[in-house]
């Protein structure tokens, strides 16, 4: 059950001061002086309100691979990074390809409370790329799924992505790309290019993801259907979005924290904790995706938390499994890579890493601070700083790249539905219900 809050003094986007009354789950009032009796008063003085974070891109694991994460515990960890919905990618085992196991995944996240859970359908059945999976009884179950992804596998073959382009534009939905061309990167361990070069590692070639963002582009206008490019790491790939844009087709793009922030520079350790997919690119990449979410080419920020257990990541690089926690550190990355920097405001950072997330994936009642609507509100404390730990993680998993690394600001309540699951910096270990 939410109680009544009144944040006091909080920096609300676009005013300097103000309070926010949560009633009943929703925001009751914005305004001044405000008060309710018997409510509970948080002191907001020095935070920055942002509508409650909203992530396109983590997985969850559950079913079928809970020793890396759970329902519950992969949205306790969205909530200590201010995110009040996730978008739970359908990697799971069996694979989120039916109406059923999309239902399973939210009820699962109903039942944990900390965040809503909104399933990813798969785009082909148990993401093999050969026929496509039950795209329309999942985009009409309960779920009411709208985006669709193999992620972790490309959808390579061009006849399968047409088709899949032209069924969910019935409906509206999207289709998210994981751009990689199969052919171009076998055995591929990180970022082709010098450092690979003298590693003696066998590359990942920029092109293996341009290539297939230049076809599906193409494919998009063809249908006029909704494409969206998961996890763009190569300034080529900026460019091809701003290209397309420019045309008028319909693509929406996302980048990950850790691609606005580290360099392939970093492997030369052998530290698995920076192997990923896409892998770490260059110093020149880093600039342009951060220069394309400046611009608006890019419209969102996106995790693509991948947790593992210890003994897929605490191996040689070559055998280590490829992924990232980044729930619990997306906001303060953001801040370092792109507010620090003067490139984003906190009004750009709420739509790219919430009101653009929601309106793609359309998720009502998020991505916005109004009176009438769903209280999903992250408080946010731009002024201190800290280096990162596993205090700060809150999953099963602790592969994090920033484990050590100096990190600024905190979250310190998270809001959702009027339910507060971080209260004073620290997560809340049980909901009242």
């Amino acid at each position: 059950m939410s109680q009544t809050l009144v944040i006091e003094g909080v920096q609300l986007l676009g005013r300097d001061s103000a309070d926010i009354v949560i009633e009943n789950g929703l925001i009751a009032e914005i305004g001044t002086g405000l008060s309710r009796s018997g409510a509970r008063v948080i002191d907001a003085a020095g935070l920055v309100a942002l509508p409650g974070l909203v992530d396109l891109h983590t997985h969850l694991r559950e079913p079928g691979f809970e020793t890396s994460e759970t329902v519950l515990s992969g949205t306790r960890a969205a909530a200590s990074g201010g995110f009040t919905a996730v978008f739970a990618m359908p990697n799971t085992q069996p694979v989120a390809d039916t109406a059923g196991v999309v239902e399973q995944e939210l009820a699962l996240g109903e039942a944990a409370g900390y965040a809503t859970v909104q399933p990813i359908g798969a785009v082909t059945v148990g993401q093999k790329g050969e026929r496509l999976a039950e795209l329309g009884a999942m985009a009409s179950s309960r779920a009411r799924v709208r985006v669709f992804s193999d992620d972790g596998f490309c959808v390579w073959d061009p006849l399968i992505m047409r088709r899949a382009l032209e069924y969910v534009k019935s409906f509206d939905g999207v289709i998210a790309q994981h751009a990689q061309d199969p052919r171009l990167t076998p055995g591929a361990q990180m970022n082709e290019g010098i450092v690979s070069a003298e590693l003696g590692l066998a590359g990942w070639p920029a092109v293996a993801e341009e290539s297939i963002i230049a076809r599906d582009v193409l494919l998009a206008e063809h249908v006029g259907s909704r494409l969206h490019v998961c996890h763009l790491s190569t300034a080529g790939s900026v460019d091809l979005i701003r290209w397309a844009k420019k045309r008028g087709i319909r693509v929406t793009a996302e980048v990950t924290p850790h691609h606005l922030l580290l360099t392939d520079e970093l492997v030369r350790d052998y530290d698995p904790r920076y192997k990923v997919n896409p892998p770490l690119r260059t110093q020149e990449d880093v600039f342009a995706v951060r220069e394309g979410l400046a611009d608006g080419t890019i419209d969102i920020v996106a995790t693509d938390h991948a947790p593992h257990p210890t003994e897929a990541k605490a191996c040689e690089w070559q055998a280590a499994a490829n992924g990232m926690v980044g729930l619990e550190s997306a906001l303060r990355v953001v801040h370092q890579a792109m507010v620090e920097t003067g490139m984003l405001d906190w009004t750009d950072v709420a739509r790219v890493l919430s009101a653009a997330p929601a309106r793609i994936g359309q998720l009502e009642g998020f991505g916005s601070l109004e009176v009438g609507r769903p209280a999903h509100v992250t408080l946010y404390d731009p002024s201190v700083q800290g280096v990162f730990t596993e205090a700060d993680l809150h999953g099963r998993s602790h592969n994090s790249p920033y484990l050590g690394r100096d990190l600024p600001g905190r979250v310190q309540w998270t809001i959702h539905g009027g339910t507060i699951t971080v209260d004073g910096g620290d997560l809340v270990a049980e909901l009242r219900r």
